[in-house]
This record gives C-alpha cells, sequence and structure tokens, in this order.
C-alpha cells in the first residue's frame, strides 16, 4: 500500500469502509503494509485496533495514546479520531454498532490479555467484506461479548491535547521530542513566559508541565519495553532519566507495575 500523509488538521467526517447498503455485522482489515497518518474522521462501527508487532499511534480530542503490542485501541461506532501507522504487523477488528452493549463514546486504551491477543490474531481468517460463514458469525458473536468486559478495564496511559491552541502548540512540541525538548526550548516555541506556561497546564491539564513531560517520556519507553531486550537501565538513559531506579519509581506510578512486569505481562 502506498505511503498517505493527510493533512493532520482536516477533519474527513464519516469515512465507510465499506457499501453500507450489506450491513456487514463483523470483519477484520489487515494492515501490515499500511503507511498512514492519516486526518480526522470517524467510521460507522466499533474498531479495535492493535499492533501485533511494531507500534501505532492513536489520537482524539481528549489526547495522544501509543499502542505497542501490550495495548490496543478501542474506538467507538463515531467517535472522532486519527492515527498514524507506519508498516508494522497490525490488525483492526470492526463490529456493528448494535453489537456491543455499553461500547462508550471516547477512546479507550485497553491491556492485551494473552486470549485478546489470539483472538486478535484469529480475526484475520475472516476479512470485513467477505461473507461470514457460521463459524465467523459465532466467533464475532463471542468477541463482541467479549469486547463489552474488555473495554470496563481500560489503562490509562494517554498523553492529553490542550483545547488552548498557544498551549497545545507547546504540548505538541513536547510530545514530537519529550527526550531533547528543554523547557527553554517550550518557551520560545509557544512564546509563553514559565509562569503562564505553568499555570496552564496545571488549570486545563491538571498536570505541571515537568510531569507531562516526563509522561512523555514514560510512554516512548512502551514500545522498546515489550518489543525490544534492551535493559531497563538502558531504557531508562535513552530517555533521559538520571537511574534505573528513578525510572522504575516513574514507571510503577504510572501504570500500577515496574518495568520487568509490565515487560512479562507483556510477553506472556
Amino acid at each position: 500500500m502506498p505511503t498517505i500523509a493527510i493533512d493532520p488538521d482536516r477533519d474527513l467526517g464519516l469515512i465507510t469502509l465499506i457499501d453500507p447498503a450489506t450491513r456487514p455485522f463483523a470483519g477484520a482489515i489487515v494492515q501490515d503494509e499500511f503507511d498512514i497518518t492519516a486526518s480526522w474522521h470517524h467510521h460507522d462501527m466499533h474498531q479495535l485496533q492493535y499492533a501485533i508487532e511494531g507500534s501505532m499511534q492513536l489520537e482524539d480530542e481528549r489526547g495522544r495514546h501509543i499502542l505497542p503490542r501490550s495495548l490496543a485501541g478501542w474506538i467507538p461506532a463515531g467517535t472522532r479520531h486519527r492515527n498514524s501507522l507506519h508498516r508494522i504487523r497490525s490488525v483492526t477488528v470492526l463490529l456493528s454498532r448494535d453489537c456491543v452493549e455499553d461500547a462508550g463514546a471516547e477512546v479507550r486504551i485497553l491491556h492485551v490479555a494473552p486470549l485478546m491477543r489470539e483472538m486478535l490474531v484469529a480475526a484475520t481468517r475472516w476479512p470485513l467484506g467477505k461473507a461470514l460463514d457460521d463459524t465467523g458469525r459465532a466467533f464475532f458473536t463471542a468477541f463482541a461479548l467479549l469486547c463489552r468486559d474488555w473495554i470496563k478495564d481500560h489503562a490509562r496511559l494517554t498523553l492529553p491535547s490542550a483545547k488552548d491552541q498557544i498551549l497545545e502548540k507547546a504540548l505538541a512540541f513536547v510530545r514530537a521530542d519529550p527526550v531533547g525538548c528543554t523547557l527553554t526550548e517550550t518557551l520560545q516555541v509557544a512564546a509563553l513566559s514559565e509562569r503562564t506556561l505553568r499555570r496552564r497546564c496545571q488549570a486545563e491539564l491538571g498536570m505541571g508541565w515537568d510531569e507531562y513531560r516526563r509522561r512523555a517520556r514514560l510512554l516512548a519507553t512502551l514500545g522498546p519495553l515489550t518489543e525490544t531486550d534492551q535493559s531497563i537501565a538502558q531504557l531508562a538513559a535513552n530517555v533521559g532519566f538520571e537511574n534505573q531506579s528513578a525510572y522504575a519509581r516513574a514507571f510503577r506510578l504510572l501504570t500500577g507495575q515496574s518495568p520487568q512486569a509490565y515487560r512479562r505481562s507483556s510477553r506472556r
């Protein structure tokens, strides 16, 4: 599939992935060759998006989410979002609007248990748009019922966005380079004083600039933590933590697990 780079701030509205006259119940789209930086859009089906290998980014109006293979993104039908995935092994499962009770109205980030991972991979047997056989219908009926439970236990690993355009400019600068950016450079990019930046961060996000940057640095390690065998000490150094202990403490506060436990659970 060719590279697709669309104006990220444009809103494409409803994107229908299949002729609505066919009214599909469910199906999967294998995205292994996708090289996409998408604009804002929404679908008329629920979507569960997952990177089998590698990681992708998913963004809604609340913030940005990084999805390594330990996490999946639940996108309810009608929810405005945009995503970025670049030639990784990935799949999206789509379910009709009426087959999942209490689907919610916003993106949720889900911890991927072994059963979910196996079912996401197995779903590729039934491409979206292809008529489902009896086995496929039974499979997606069970999948939809499980989604109802999966989405109740979601990970709070969002990097918030700001509605204040000036503050969002500063935050976008941090997200682009959480390791290399400095407070001085951020102030210059957004043309803000340090006092104003810190006050606006706290007022709109409920966290200070330093905490925002720390979270961005931690989230940047999720992919390498689950996809590589780099030591915890090396991961900590790569994102600018002074030592492994400081990184481990911050990681546990964010995720509820130590880096080692998170790595083990993602590979189980």
